[in-house]
């Protein structure tokens, strides 16, 4: 298997900066849940369609279709050969169990969760602008996440992968963080 590493994080906690920057300096493919959703739909493959269907629907994608896909993409030559960096992948314990499965019984070499503190990731989220940050949402989607996410740690942690990483400071600062703990590995 190759070598497997997620990112986990609140929403504006800086995950998707900071796993561009990881992809490139350890050479691993930076898979994120959204890219390979957008892929599959592309591609046209039965998942794909079925992931279409429930987000013109406007409902989230089920672990099912999204498990589908991830092991579809794990496959993959480039992945095989130079590892991945999951990023919003696993979501939930029973994606990472479907995870584990696929890594033949293992969880990833490492999962890092890039703590930043709810109340920095509201501002961050505000300070973007965009239409769909509003306060209300904001809350409802960080409400959601620790829902989700509390269980997925303890998942990690039962496993001795887990890594927790403050996410606070410069973009350069948190970046040493996360490859001092990788390269700790």
């Amino acid at each position: 298997m190759p070598f497997v590493l997620v990112i986990l994080g609140r929403q504006g906690s800086g995950k998707g900066t900071q796993a561009a920057l990881l992809a490139e300096r350890y050479g691993v493919i930076h898979v994120s849940t959204g890219d390979m959703l957008r892929a599959a739909v592309a591609a046209g493959t039965e998942l794909g369609l079925r992931a279409k269907a429930v987000m013109d629907a406007g409902d989230l994608v089920g672990d099912d279709i999204m498990i589908g896909i991830v092991d579809e993409r794990l496959s993959g030559d480039d992945i095989q050969a130079h590892g991945v960096l999951l990023d919003g992948f696993p979501r939930t314990t029973a994606q990472a169990d479907a995870l584990a499965e696929t890594l033949e019984g293992s969880g990833p070499d490492l999962a890092i969760n890039l703590d930043v503190p709810i109340a920095e990731v509201t501002q961050r989220m505000l300070a973007r602008g965009r239409g769909d940050d509003t306060t209300e949402a904001i809350d409802r989607r960080l409400a959601l996440y620790e829902a989700e996410t509390a269980p997925l740690l303890e998942w990690f942690e039962g496993r001795e992968c887990l890594a927790v990483v403050n996410g606070l400071g410069t973009e350069e600062e948190v970046f040493a963080r996360l490859t001092k703990v990788i390269d700790g590995l």
